[in-house]
């Protein structure tokens, strides 16, 4: 007899209730009176996109849409990042890099798509330039994870991060050098860093923070312990998985400044981890924290909520 775990993990109505209700939560947080139509439809094409990266890569090994579910829940419960559009479209960016990157596993003659995932991190750095921080970990995981790296993929990858502000420097050429203070305080600020809790985390972004981080050590341990299960090529992508999601919560600690991004990031890569978990656990005690995990999520949801309405 299955669990209810296992029968909301393998059902294909799950996907189409988390849209239903991530739409209600949206409506609530203010979507109509804040008309935060562009901030919704980059919410809706990083859901599509999370569909993809599941459907291509195969991240979990039975039927089941628990990556893309888990992606809405956990995005619904980080409400304070609704309002940000520069944020919103990162997100979007960074989620599209990683679709042609996974591709170029074992394939060092794949400039073409390398080019294409720096191109993205590139057009995502425009919106937030500290995006590039994560430039040398695609770097690291080119030469460690998915083994594409060599000089005509590393030259591509230049190529990708530089073409989208080619074309702003063309822009600003053309704007007759009124606004080229804005490329020199665009990379002025990746040298603005704080001093480690000189910015503290709010109660909302705490919440959500020691969430993700429960959710990723949860779903980290359990893919460690059932990974000879999985195909090799399926086990690098979730070490990316780890490698980023630990990267975001080191800057996330030393830099909260840059919340906006790192949480978004955070939630990208804690996603499939707790996906992968409560679409392949089927024991009782599992079945258990299903209930704690989707109860958490609500109560944390309800206060961000709660707190975002209080404020506005």
């Amino acid at each position: 007899m299955k669990h209810i775990q296992n029968k909301v993990a393998e059902s294909r109505k799950t996907l189409p209730v988390a849209i239903l209700y991530s739409v209600a939560v949206w409506l609530a947080a203010g979507l109509v009176q804040n008309q935060w139509w562009i901030q919704f439809g980059c919410f809706a094409l990083s859901v599509y996109l999370m569909m993809e990266l599941n459907r291509v890569n195969l991240l979990i090994r039975i039927f089941s849409r628990m990556v893309s579910v888990s992606f809405i829940l956990l995005s619904m419960a980080a409400v304070f990042l609704f309002p940000s559009v520069a944020g919103g479209f990162t997100g979007l960016c960074f989620i599209a890099s990683l679709l042609p990157f996974y591709n170029s596993y074992l394939d060092k003659a794949s400039p073409g798509l390398t080019f294409y995932t720096f191109l993205c991190l590139g057009i995502g750095s425009i919106a937030d330039v500290h995006l590039l921080w994560f430039v040398p970990i695609y770097w690291l995981m080119m030469a460690t994870i998915v083994y594409s790296l060599c000089w005509r993929t590393f030259f591509a990858s230049l190529i990708g991060l530089l073409t989208p502000y080619w074309f702003w420097c063309a822009w600003i050429l053309w704007k007759e050098g009124l606004y080229i203070t804005m490329m020199t305080d665009h990379f002025a600020a990746l040298a603005d860093l704080q001093m480690p809790g000189s910015v503290p985390l709010q109660l909302p972004q705490m919440l959500i923070l020691i969430l993700l981080i429960i959710l990723g050590i949860t779903g980290m341990v359990h893919f460690l312990r059932t990974s000879s299960r999985d195909k090799i090529r399926t086990r690098q992508i979730y070490y990316s998985f780890f490698l980023l999601g630990t990267v975001a919560i080191i800057f996330l600690l030393l830099q909260p400044q840059h919340q906006d991004m790192l949480f978004r990031i955070l939630i990208i890569t804690t996603s499939p981890l707790i996906g992968h978990f409560l679409a392949l656990t089927k024991t009782r005690l599992t079945n258990i924290a299903f209930f704690v995990i989707m109860g958490a999520i609500l109560i944390i949801t309800a206060v961000n909520l709660w707190m975002s309405s209080s404020l506005s």
